[in-house]
């Protein structure tokens, strides 16, 4: 798939916004042969060469032509955080002024990246801090990919990336093109080469993505979910108003019959007196009953001028043992990187907003509170 982000020829082209197809497009285009690709992947990404002229299976005509014409631009880090439990987590400089963050979770025997794939994200969800600042533009595929490579050359080789999650600031399914660009590579043999396995991408329901998704990447699925009712989502999610439960759930059963033995993983933020009780639980329960379904309960993390608390550790066992009884695996995601402001639903970048959706949901929040 072609990158959509492929700047017009006036411009300088970085090349880290083509996966493979695309690359072997645009050399086509140049009246280069289409494996011209798979060199210049094995270059930049195999080999950390970014110097074309180094690029020595690559035609003194063609170095000349990549020189003048072409780029490999990453974003920059300009802050780096370590939490004490080894958490790490990096602001890193996009165009515009804007800034990202991109987390890295050390665990025994797999390192895991969280990966932004937008400047703040437009679905105001209400329990979540990226929502609060509101939302600037989509990141181009060099800028996902850009996180990856910058990430790995800043951990070297004794802290190796085993897994992705498209779970940062933004919407993947909102920046669509860019980020299967970007997963693409991610998966490419001739560059990270990880497995569809360890790439995940999460999505708060854009319904007509996901069918989308099915047909032409086939990475892990996760859904934010966090509500058993189209009533509470509404609130929780705005974007259930569009995309309801029942349709939300027509997707998911068509993802999971991609393989077998294939499981979407749903996410459920656990928010005190909101949505941890047990009638919640059981209606999670038989919302789930004909989906492969993976349950990962997430204990919310506060920020500032938040309305919600998180349940206490009681309600959260009580909720799992519930589902894991019903024969629904059930995990509760262990809180990494509290104290660098790391964890999930945390991240906050620095975006100079334009949709002003923040207002709403600070107002919104702000009545919950009265």
């Amino acid at each position: 798939m072609k990158s959509v982000q492929e700047p017009a020829k006036t411009q300088t082209i970085n090349l880290l916004d083509f996966d493979r197809e695309g690359l072997a497009a645009f050399f086509v285009e140049l009246g280069e042969k289409p494996f011209r690709a798979t060199q210049l992947l094995k270059w930049i990404y195999q080999e950390g060469v970014e110097d074309f002229d180094l690029m020595t299976n690559l035609s003194k005509s063609l170095r000349a032509y990549l020189t003048e014409n072409c780029t490999i631009a990453t974003p920059e880090i300009v802050l780096e955080k370590i939490a004490t439990d080894g958490t790490r987590k990096w602001v890193m400089q996009t165009g515009c002024g804007n800034r990202v963050e991109t987390v890295f979770i050390p665990e025994e025997g797999r390192g895991t990246l969280c990966v932004s794939s937008q400047i703040g994200c437009a679905l105001a969800c209400t329990f979540c801090s990226t929502a609060q600042q509101g939302f600037n533009r989509n990141l181009t595929t060099s800028e996902i990919i850009g996180q990856l490579f910058v990430a790995q050359k800043r951990l070297g080789s004794e802290n190796r990336i085993t897994n992705v999650v498209m779970m940062g600031m933004g919407e993947p399914l909102l920046n669509f093109d860019n980020a299967v660009a970007a997963m693409n590579l991610m998966m490419d043999d001739f560059t990270f080469g990880l497995s569809k396995r360890r790439v995940t991408v999460s999505t708060s329901g854009v319904v007509p993505a996901m069918y989308r998704l099915t047909q032409v990447c086939d990475v892990s699925l996760a859904v934010s979910l966090h509500a058993v009712t189209d009533e509470l989502r509404d609130e929780l999610v705005p974007i259930n108003k569009k995309y309801p439960l029942k349709e939300l759930m027509e997707a998911c059963r068509d993802n999971a019959k991609i393989a077998p033995r294939r499981t979407v993983t749903f996410e459920y933020v656990m928010l005190d007196g909101v949505n941890d009780s047990t009638q919640d639980a059981q209606g999670l329960i038989k919302l789930l009953k004909t989906v492969p379904s993976k349950v990962n309960l997430i204990p919310f993390n506060p920020f500032p001028n938040s309305a919600y608390r998180c349940s206490s550790k009681e309600a959260i066992n009580r909720f799992k043992t519930l589902l894991n009884d019903a024969g629904i695996v059930t995990t509760v995601r262990k809180t990494r990187g509290e104290d660098i402001d790391a964890a999930c639903g945390q991240l906050v970048g620095q975006v100079k907003d334009k949709s002003r959706r923040h207002l709403k949901v600070q107002a919104a929040g702000s009545e919950r509170a009265a």
